[in-house]
């Protein structure tokens, strides 16, 4: 016997036909890449979007074509993405921050057809597209005014583009487990691997998102999506906020400590998300302006571990409840997010503090466990470790092109890459990727929790830890360390610091001062580059 319910496909142009008709007026905000502020509403942005839809089916654009996009957070980027899915195309983010011959490589992987780029990386795209032959049309988001001489083929500006259709057009109906989005990872060894997202994962991971012990959001809200779109659909944003109607305010191209602040002020924004290091130039910019944030209720802060002192500063000098947030781009990306449960609630100080360093708990989407290195499964006490493994609706099942087939197993696991524990709540800890993790003399030491130790000092900007060989021990930890400008930590004030927080054969066998640490495309600590550059150092215990 089946339900006797209508079969309403879920597909992520209704997303924005919900918000278009519920909440039409609600505006969206961008700091364009040409300077001023512009304002649109989610009834123009899905107009907008079914005109790009036309044109780009009038081009010869059909269902499942890469569409690549080479742009920062603005409203032109968001309507151009829908039109994309409404057209039964696949939009493919490509990360700016990657070298050039590693989005070429990525484009050909993906055959992308056409590329929506801003004026900014114009230049780049010059040097890429004529590596990529798939590459037939590529369109400016900008006005004919700003429109610059290039050597692109088949370019326009998107306004000038745009201006040739009248929105007379119907999205088109498509199964909802077709592909609409596409995004290749940057944590994994080797070649990047390409995560195909469906209508119906992007739309479900939408309401996970919304569920209040997730991202909680609703129409009375005021967005700051800092995390790119390019980092895994800017954490489910981009669908998550027109599904509810709230107001969205695109941060465009600069991303330092006064353009955000300005934006959560005047735009009185009330939620905001991005990765560790964009908040460290917001603090520091208000510690030098004696400014507050007297709009903002929720950060949600992924990417990388929150250090500790960060979430502090935001709840205790700012009253901004800090979400530690833990999820990856094959998980559409949001795994874990660290609200707190009723067996919590009484905490206060340090105690509330050691919760919210974890990770979190899954929402209902998203099922975890930890295995040792047989897969057997490990209790969930708050003490074992484990390989991390994950499954749910909007967990990728495969990567494109067959890539990386031995992390899924037949039961639909994906592992990770991650080394984790979960304690009896649920609530699931991040010690460190298994590429990463240090073994010292059998045992295993989190280079996470002795980098969250050392950058609470007052004088740490910033702190990476990597195992070094060591005869005795296999390896041992070695501290790199930014000082703060204008401070001067000494080794030795730095392990007193951390003496009696950790176990003492956890303790750092050294510590060097460098002026900067290494970070991936996506702002993770390059642990790579840092032993390749510490690869003959000697521990002054070896």
């Amino acid at each position: 016997m089946h339900g006797l319910m209508q079969d309403w496909p879920l597909l992520c142009h209704k997303i924005l036909d919900h918000a278009a008709t519920q909440h039409g007026a609600r505006e969206i905000v961008s700091r364009s890449v040409e300077g001023p502020i512009v304002r649109t509403t989610y009834a123009e942005t899905r107009q907008r979007a079914l005109k790009a839809a036309q044109l780009l089916e009038r081009e010869g654009f059909a269902a499942g074509d890469r569409i690549a996009t080479l742009a920062w957070n603005t409203g032109r980027h968001l309507e151009a993405w829908y039109g994309i899915m409404g057209v039964g195309g696949v939009y493919h983010t490509l990360n700016p921050r990657l070298f050039p011959e590693q989005i070429a490589w990525i484009m050909n992987h993906a055959e992308d057809k056409a590329l929506f780029v801003d004026l900014t990386f114009v230049p780049l795209a010059e040097k890429i597209v004529p590596q990529v032959p798939s590459v037939k049309r590529v369109i400016v988001f900008t006005d004919k005014a700003n429109m610059p001489q290039t050597s692109l083929p088949n370019a326009i500006a998107y306004e000038e583009w745009l201006a040739d259709a009248d929105g007379d057009f119907r999205w088109k109906q498509l199964e909802e487990t077709a592909a609409c989005g596409m995004c290749y990872t940057s944590g994994t060894t080797g070649d990047p691997k390409g995560v195909v997202y469906s209508h119906r994962s992007n739309v479900l991971h939408a309401m996970i998102a919304l569920v209040p012990d997730a991202m909680g959001l609703s129409s009375r809200d005021t967005v700051l999506p800092v995390v790119p779109m390019f980092h895994a659909n800017a954490w489910g944003l981009a669908q998550s906020a027109p599904m509810c109607g709230a107001k969205l305010v695109m941060p465009g191209g600069r991303m330092d400590g006064e353009a955000i602040y300005e934006l959560l002020d005047t735009e009185k924004v009330t939620f905001t998300a991005a990765v560790p290091t964009v908040w460290l130039m917001l603090l520091q910019h208000l510690e030098e302006t004696g400014k507050k944030l007297p709009h903002l209720k929720k950060v949600v802060i992924g990417g990388s571990a929150c250090p500790r002192a960060m979430t502090k500063k935001f709840q205790e000098n700012y009253d901004v409840e800090v979400i530690h947030a833990w999820g990856m781009t094959e998980m559409s990306p949001l795994g874990t997010l660290a609200t707190i449960k009723p067996e919590y609630l009484e905490l206060e100080g340090d105690a509330k503090l050691d919760i919210q360093q974890k990770q979190g708990f899954a929402p209902f989407g998203v099922e975890m466990k930890v295995t040792d290195d047989e897969n057997h499964d490990q209790p969930w006490d708050g003490k074992t470790f484990g390989r991390l493994k994950v499954r749910g609706p909007a967990v990728a099942r495969a990567y494109y092109g067959g890539a990386g087939t031995e992390q899924f197993d037949d039961e639909g696991w994906f592992d990770t890459g991650d080394v984790a524990h979960i304690d009896p709540q649920g609530y699931m800890q991040i010690t460190d990727r298994a590429k990463d993790v240090i073994k010292s003399g059998g045992e295993w030491i989190s280079t996470i929790d002795l980098e969250n130790l050392a950058v609470g000092h007052p004088d740490v900007a910033e702190a990476a830890v990597i195992g070094i060989a060591h005869p005795k021990w296999d390896e041992r930890p070695l501290l790199v360390v930014v000082r703060k400008p204008g401070k001067e930590p000494s080794k030795d004030e730095l392990l007193g610091f951390m003496e009696g927080k950790i176990a003492k054969w956890w303790m750092p066998d050294d510590v060097v001062f460098v002026d900067e640490i290494p970070h991936t495309a996506t702002g993770k600590i390059q642990k790579t580059t840092l032993r390749k550059q510490f690869e003959t150092y000697e521990l002054p215990t070896a």
